[in-house]
């Protein structure tokens, strides 16, 4: 069994404000102290107006990799579809050694329709892009062994979503850290899916932090069912980080 202690992250969402701004919070939320600083993969803002200033995913992340000096960095989450596998594995290995070993990968299947048409996806099924989303992981992880330099550690891979056929089987497989925005009671019920999975795969279930969404009225609930990594969310024009610093200060004490 892995103790892990509470870890807090901030989700920076890049959308409805200008680069300057994005910096500047990423780097007060490191100067505060959190653990994981995440920002999202959409090409237009998810709420507030659709046209919104906006912000792209990956290269973000290898400015943040210059950028902080501490933080753990990742993206909540990564879409598969819109990278080659192969591609998206030199990515994050790149961005790994910007950042002296401080990328997370988080992937997901994808959901986002307007991405997909405005950019040129094909948008599909959710179920045929959770099939590539299978087909992707083993050849991330191959293409990972085959790059010169390697990455400088076996980079962390978080998964998000709570599909219980299909995407909890790849947390099982594949996941370091597993991402779900559910509540106390459906984590409950997807954690013990997540056991049968992992018992089928000949997995330890405790090798994968769980990870959620911050919420000060459930923490200590979803804290006792197992969940370690807590992310505040936060977007433009002016990112309040309050609750940042009200789960700072709950970590702290919970992690004494």
């Amino acid at each position: 069994m892995i103790d892990r202690p509470v870890r807090i992250g901030l989700q920076l969402q890049p959308q409805h404000m200008d680069y300057a701004t994005i910096r500047r919070v990423a780097s007060e939320a490191e100067d505060l102290g959190a653990d994981v600083l995440f920002n999202w993969d959409h090409f237009y803002p998810l709420s507030g107006e659709p046209d919104g200033l906006h912000f792209e995913c990956w290269t973000m992340l290898a400015a943040w990799a210059e950028s902080t000096s501490r933080v753990e960095i990742g993206a909540l989450v990564t879409c598969n579809s819109y990278r080659n596998p192969e591609l998206l594995a030199d990515m994050a290995r790149t961005v790994d050694h910007i950042s002296d070993g401080r990328l997370i990968l988080g992937i997901g299947s994808g959901w986002f329709e307007r991405d997909y048409t405005e950019y040129g996806y094909e948008f599909g099924t959710a179920g045929g892009r959770l099939d590539d989303l299978a087909e992707s992981l083993p050849r991330i992880e191959s293409r990972w062994g085959r790059l010169n330099p390697p990455p400088t550690r076996k980079i962390p891979v978080l998964i998000g979503g709570g599909g219980e056929k299909k995407t909890l089987r790849l947390v099982a497989k594949h996941a370091d850290i597993w991402h779900s925005f559910a509540d106390a009671e459906t984590l409950e019920h997807k954690l013990g899916v997540l056991r049968g999975h992992c018992e089928t795969a000949g997995r330890d279930p405790s090798e994968i932090e769980v990870s959620v969404a911050y919420k000060a009225d459930s923490r200590e609930r979803l804290h006792e069912l197992g969940a370690r990594l807590f992310t505040v969310g936060v977007g433009g024009p002016e990112p309040d980080l309050a609750e940042l610093r009200q789960a700072l200060t709950w970590r702290n004490d919970v992690n004494k």
